[in-house]
């Protein structure tokens, strides 16, 4: 979760519920009617002397991390055994705060320790783990107290979402029609109870806003309690950053807050009752669904299936429940475009996706008489889990115990599937997703707008600060769950899809001689997918992806490490094999320290932390006119308040006077985080890899093949590119060494390069050596003599930029002229945004952004530009209220006019 800020789990809210009124928007938290005595810490059990050795080297390496990540002094769990989010307090993405938790932090930790029975033989810390998510993230009776009132015929009352906070608080509106909830009964009937057994997304675990919501704790007990307190944050719309959210209380006494609590900041209503609001974000559920299967897998393959059986059960309970996120928000059939539309009677409803997050609530009034529930409307492809969803339709022990679960599962794994087809781009990267609720009031998607079922696609669905489809940890997330379900089943739809997606990712992925390393962190989209079409499906030949920048996201290269050994372990693929064993042997000899792994992270996003709403476009914290309000600690909220204001606690935090330095104008403020959820994947990226492509057991002397084909599928003035057939190699080939005559110039996990720096119109001879995991190193290949081309006259030009903003977007139109007397065979366009715009969607050009500077290079068909001709482009972007033009342009480096 490096680099900037990044809402994992921005779930669209809605709050207050009438005194009379059933309402639902995506919930908050627990609740109790009246709250007892602050309860006490239950100290975690101390920890069991773990094993220390391994007789493998990634084995190995796995044992480290697990004892650093549980070592108390390292300060990865609380005193109660929850994982934080993070070791550090001052960090903001989704969490605002280090020592949260999520749902999110606990499935990781499932993995962790179902990593450490395959390893060991142990499996004591696996149910040790899911007891404590049990018992601290999955909400008690005490906390859930009204859902014996909960009506299935109508599960709750409609109000919109909004794209922007200043539009909240959402009217409710009795008027738009809610469909039939069809499983709830069946859960009752099937359990016994009303209650609902799945994680809410985000606690407080150490009562640092001091709300007091402990599980079965009480209502809002205050900051004198002890111990972990559920929270929620993001309520209002697809902009409400984590910088803009007004941390609430999963149950609303109104004993913080305003008149009616944090209620009436979100929803409007013409009274308001007091009440607990839970969210699930249904990825991480699945993760741990997940995580049990190959607990089961492994402890089965041991002789100790028993020892686990009754955990595995309980993932088997979630997974029932978790199917409410296969239904649209209130329960629409699918294909609403438009309020009126017709509410599901049944399936009808189903959009059979893991979609953002289900959600329930009620009255804290036990004689009160109303619960509600809902499913969500959006789905993006991040959240798809088709490992779990095979999981819980075919295997046994999985199969959750209502009548209809196995069905509902097993056409969701087809339809996730058919989903990653949908949005699979040209190059292979997956797009963002689809909503059934467009605008989030059921609108009309615009015309020409692609649709999957009838649910209208959105490139970035959910949130669009920062854009949802952004950051390649979606994408690494995601497919590596389709990699699993590849190696355990050999799904011929799982490959088709990673056959195409691996190659992509490793062709942007690079693992030098040096140490350094890096993997896409920024995507950029352009285009749609083809309306689906199952019977025959469209090939997407206008949905683009580009890499627009390279980062270390560490947890995230564990992951892909992960993805691409599932992947390289059931195709034989040698590249997938070599990239994932250099990205966990560069991070382990380069990024380690005595917490873990961990890279340095310049955060300049930090700036917002004393940010205000200037207009109802900016990015500070929006608060209604007239409304006051109190966190527990004392901190006013009302209107022009920031993000630090209401967290003034901040400003205690050992790390804080580097964030104050740089709101006074000194440098962004770099820092070494370590999240939990970052380390476990990285453990269990050693575990798998030792697992499936370990250390062979004869010592390899054997060299690889010699590279052969060697040539240049491009040049330029500068740099030279190389491309080559693969070698082979009884083990794997890891990589590829590339010398300009004798000097090593670089490395290769794939078999491209590009030689930069060099002179124009200079012969250069190239050869390639392949090399193996044993350190055996081919014969280099025949040479290769390439000349650079000759260097481009140098231009000149004039631009003209125009812009036309709303909001926080805008479209500019460029125009670029040469005025010189020379014609142009090629032109690169230069500039830099002056207030943090950032380009989302271009064209007539190959758009790409680093940080502030933007580059355009000719597309292929408008690359020649006359002496007085001119070529015009354009590009989508976004702004964070201020959209002040370049000042300066350059066409192939030189200054334009």
């Amino acid at each position: 979760m490096s680099g900037l800020t990044r809402r994992r789990s921005p779930w669209l809210a809605l709050a207050a519920v009438g005194a009379a009124s059933c309402v639902a928007l995506a919930g908050m938290g627990p609740a109790l009617a009246a709250p007892p005595a602050p309860a006490a810490v239950v100290a975690a059990p101390p920890m069991k002397s773990a094993v220390t050795t391994a007789s493998t080297e990634y084995a190995q390496r796995f044992l480290d991390l697990y004892n650093e990540i549980h070592d108390p002094a390292n300060g990865y769990f609380s005193p109660q055994g929850i994982p934080y989010h993070s070791i550090e307090t001052l960090i903001v993405e989704a969490p605002d705060y280090g020592h949260e938790t999520t749902s999110e932090a606990y499935s990781f930790w499932m993995w962790l320790e179902a990593s450490y029975g395959q390893v060991t033989g142990d499996w004591e810390p696996f149910n040790a783990a899911w007891t404590t998510m049990e018992r601290y993230m999955i909400p008690q009776a005490a906390d859930q107290p009204t859902n014996s009132y909960y009506d299935p015929s109508k599960p709750a009352t409609f109000a919109a979402e909004y794209d922007h906070p200043s539009k909240y608080p959402s009217a409710i509106n009795s008027g738009v029609a809610s469909g039939v909830d069809p499983i709830g009964a069946e859960l009752r009937s099937t359990y016994g109870t009303s209650d609902v057994y799945g994680m809410h997304w985000i606690a407080d675990v150490d009562n640092k806003y001091g709300f007091g919501g402990s599980p079965g704790g009480g209502c809002n007990t205050g900051p004198a309690s002890t111990g972990t307190s559920y929270i929620n944050t993001f309520q209002r719309g697809t902009q409400e950053s984590v910088w803009e959210t007004i941390t609430q209380p999963s149950c609303d006494n109104f004993r913080y807050g305003g008149t009616n609590g944090f209620l009436d900041l979100f929803t409007q209503d013409a009274s308001y009752a007091k009440q607990w609001k839970f969210t699930n974000a249904p990825d991480a559920d699945a993760r741990a669904i997940e995580a049990a299967y190959w607990a089961h897998t492994w402890a089965t393959e041991q002789g100790n299936e028993s020892k686990i059986a009754a955990t595995v059960a309980k993932a088997a309970k979630m997974g029932d429940y978790l199917r409410y996120s296969l239904f649209d928000k209130y329960f629409k059939r699918i294909g609403c475009t438009a309020p009126s539309c017709a509410a599901g009677t049944g399936r009808d409803s189903a959009h059979y996706l893991q979609s953002w997050y289900y959600a329930w609530g009620g009255a804290t009034d036990t004689s009160a008489g109303w619960a509600w529930r809902i499913g969500s409307s959006a789905s993006h492809f991040g959240y798809q889990n088709p490992m779990s969803a095979w999981a819980l339709s075919n295997v046994s022990v999985l199969t959750p115990k209502s009548p209809t679960a196995k069905d509902d599962w097993s056409k969701s794994l087809d339809r996730q599937l058919e989903f990653y087809q949908w949005l699979q781009s040209a190059e292979g990267g997956i797009a963002g997703g689809a909503t059934n609720s467009w605008g989030g009031g059921y609108g009309t998607p615009p015309a020409g707008t692609s649709t999957f079922y009838g649910m209208g696609y959105q490139v970035a669905p959910v949130y669009s600060d920062p854009p949802s489809n952004q950051w390649f940890g979606m994408q690494v997330w995601s497919m590596e769950r389709v990699a699993e379900l590849y190696y355990a089943t050999g799904d011929a739809r799982a490959k088709k899809l990673l056959d195409k997606w691996v190659p992509w990712a490793i062709a942007h992925t690079e693992v030098n001689a040096d140490g350094t390393w890096s993997i896409p962190a920024t995507l950029g989209w352009s285009g749609q997918p083809d309306t689906w079409n199952a019977t025959s499906p469209g090939g997407n030949a206008g949905l683009h992806v580009t890499v627009v920048d390279t980062g270390q996201d560490v947890g995230i290269a564990g992951d892909y490490a992960k993805l691409l050994t599932y992947y390289g372990a059931k195709s034989g693929d040698a590249a997938a094999k070599s990239t994932a064993k250099a990205l966990l042997d560069v991070m382990w000899e380069n990024n380690r320290d005595d917490k873990g792994i961990s890279t340095t992270e310049t955060r300049e996003d930090y700036k917002r932390f004393d940010d205000v709403m200037t207009s109802t476009t900016g990015d500070g914290v929006y608060v209604p006119q007239g409304w006051t309000g109190t966190m527990p600690n004392g901190d006013v909220i009302k209107p022009g308040v920031s993000f630090l204001d209401i967290r003034s606690w901040y400003k205690d935090d050992p790390d804080w006077p580097k964030v104050q330095a740089y709101l006074d104008g000194g440098p962004a403020p770099t820092f070494n985080y370590h999240r939990f959820w970052a380390q476990a994947a990285i453990a269990t990226a050693m575990a798998d890899y030792d697992r499936l492509l370990g250390t062979p057991a004869t010592p390899d002397t054997t060299a690889p093949t010699v590279p052969t084909g060697l040539t240049s599928p491009s040049k330029t003035a500068t740099s030279v590119s190389l491309s080559w057939t693969a070698s082979t190699d009884a083990v794997g080939v890891t990589g590829y060494d590339v010398y300009r005559g004798t000097t090593l110039v670089g490395t290769a996990t794939g078999t491209t390069y590009t030689d930069t720096g060099l002179t124009a119109s200079t012969a250069y001879s190239y050869t390639v050596r392949a090399k193996d995991a044993a350190g055996n190193v081919s014969a280099p290949s025949t040479a290769l003599s390439v000349t650079t081309s000759a260097a481009t006259p140098t231009a000149s030009c004039t631009v003209a930029y125009t812009a036309n903003s709303w909001n926080t977007g805008f479209t500019a139109s460029v125009k670029v002229t040469n005025t010189g007397t020379a014609a142009l065979s090629s032109w690169t366009l230069g500039f830099a945004f002056p207030s943090g715009q950032q380009v989302t969607q271009g064209w007539s050009a190959n758009w790409s952004q680093s940080g502030t500077q933007v580059t355009a290079t000719n597309a292929a068909w408008n690359g020649s530009l006359a002496a007085g001709a001119s070529v015009e482009i354009g590009f989508n972007g976004s702004h964070t209220g201020t959209n002040t033009a370049p000042s300066a342009f350059t066409v192939n480096g030189a200054a334009c006019g």
